[in-house]
């Protein structure tokens, strides 16, 4: 077989859209994937998890886990089910948590589809999952753990290096070279100053990078998350009414968590009942203690989490939660109101308004939480339609994700002018903006990926 001399990528996801983070890397005769994620938000890309993989799995070598996120890691058990039998590359915290979110999403999609049959608001003849409990477990003995930093060989002329990115715990760039080049892929870089991680890695060289730009086109507001949070929990309380926080499992429950353990414990907001009801965070927590090398936190900060926040696992007891009206703080999967719990808690509180809907992150294009900071007044979920009262604050100053400086920044210190810059994991005008930016401000030669196209270095 000729040997493959230029490498080439080829965009599965997230070019055009934040989710699907899919990339399929060419060089030397071997194809590696970076992440395998899962379609989420619009229709018409969910019903692309459904899609044929555009290259045989079982022909791929290996895929590079950059973080353990639904949308970089959610069709790794379709990917498997489907031939793939290599290695699975990642940190010893990506691997764990992906272990968590993988089989939480395989419940979901159980139980959505038994629920869908049931009630018969499935077009199809018969819901299916993309996946179930078995498969998710069938990619975990593929999971090659590596340290921060240490170099790994695909072959003789492939190999890479992750770096803290900063987004979550366990995330990670890649530096990976071909050959002679050497070509980034941040992943999704986390802010400059994280509050509970490492900050994202500073490079000194890049011939490539590909760079995620999902917020390419603006930047967090200059406010204090804790001062906000302690604002919109005394307003709510004010009105007697129910906290309601949609929150991705990983990294952001954490956060906010200790957030508002902090503000108890400073006596700035009164003690009522706090929870966390998602069997996932509650594992994602206890990960915290397993690997403190990898964030800020002290075994006593993680301690003093659990201890002011009462994690909730057993469904009846998240029922019983649900049904009191009285005033608390709830924190519930998902992140994107895109299914878990919260949508119990909405179903029963967002009809009242002395309550509050707090979105504290990214809310992509087709999700609930993007249609609640769109002022929408109706929500569907379960099949039918419920009307919105309850007040929706949104806090961009609680996203993970690096905002448009933090990009250019993390860009600008290279030593080197890499000869060009992919951008991936962005709706259009986040990557448009971010490209014009890139050239404007560091005269670099920045892309905009598409979808399916390949891209040769």
């Amino acid at each position: 077989m000729q040997k493959e001399t230029r490498a080439k990528l080829q965009f599965w996801g997230a070019a055009g859209t934040v989710t699907g983070s899919k990339t399929l890397v060419r060089y030397n005769n071997k194809k590696v994937l970076i992440d395998c994620g899962m379609f989420q938000g619009l229709k018409e890309l969910r019903l692309k998890n459904r899609d044929d993989f555009p290259v045989d799995p079982s022909e791929i070598d290996a895929v590079i886990l950059t973080h353990a996120h639904l949308d970089h890691c959610g069709m790794l058990p379709a990917l498997v089910k489907n031939g793939f039998a290599g290695n699975i590359h990642c940190t010893a915290p990506t691997a764990e948590l992906a272990k968590i979110i993988l089989l939480d999403s395989a419940k979901i999609q159980e139980e959505e589809a038994e629920e869908a049959n049931k009630r018969g608001y499935s077009s199809h003849k018969e819901a299916k999952p993309l996946y179930d409990r078995q498969d998710a477990e069938l990619v975990f003995p593929l999971f090659k753990i590596h340290d921060n930093s240490e170099y790994v060989f695909i072959d003789q002329e492939i190999k890479f290096q992750f770096h803290h990115a900063g987004l979550i715990l366990g995330a990670a760039m890649v530096e990976m070279e071909l050959g002679e080049e050497t070509i980034v892929f941040s992943g999704d870089i986390g802010r400059q100053k994280p509050h509970l991680l490492y900050p994202p890695k500073k490079l000194e060289k890049a011939d490539y990078i590909v760079l995620e730009s999902t917020y390419g086109n603006r930047n967090h507001p200059d406010e204090d998350p804790v001062e906000s949070l302690e604002r919109v929990i005394l307003e709510t309380l004010d009105r007697q009414g129910i906290l309601m926080i949609p929150t991705f499992a990983v990294e952001r429950a954490q956060e906010i968590i200790y957030f508002i353990a902090k503000l108890r414990q400073q006596e700035k907001i009164p003690r009522i009942p706090f929870y966390l009801d998602s069997p996932m965070a509650k594992s994602a927590t206890e990960v915290f203690y397993r690997f403190p090398d990898w964030h800020l936190l002290s075994n006593e900060d993680v301690q003093m989490m659990q201890d002011e926040c009462t994690m909730i696992e057993d469904y009846y007891r998240s029922q019983m939660i649900i049904q009191d009206k009285k005033p608390k703080i709830v924190l519930a999967g998902s992140g994107m109101i895109t299914g878990g719990r919260i949508l119990y808690y909405l179903q029963k509180h967002m009809g009242n308004p002395n309550n509050t809907i707090l979105l504290a992150g990214f809310q992509a294009e087709g999700t609930r939480g993007r249609s609640l900071m769109n002022g929408e007044k109706e929500l569907k979920f379960f099949g039918d339609w419920y009307k919105l009262k309850a007040k929706v604050e949104h806090l961009n100053a609680l996203s993970a994700h690096g905002d448009q400086t933090d990009l250019l920044d993390w860009v600008g210190q290279f030593e080197n002018r890499p000869k060009k810059i992919f951008l991936n994991h962005g709706e259009p005008m986040a990557s448009h903006c971010l490209a014009l930016k890139l050239k404007d401000t560091l005269n670099l030669d920045a892309e905009e990926t598409k979808m399916g196209l390949t891209y040769r270095l």
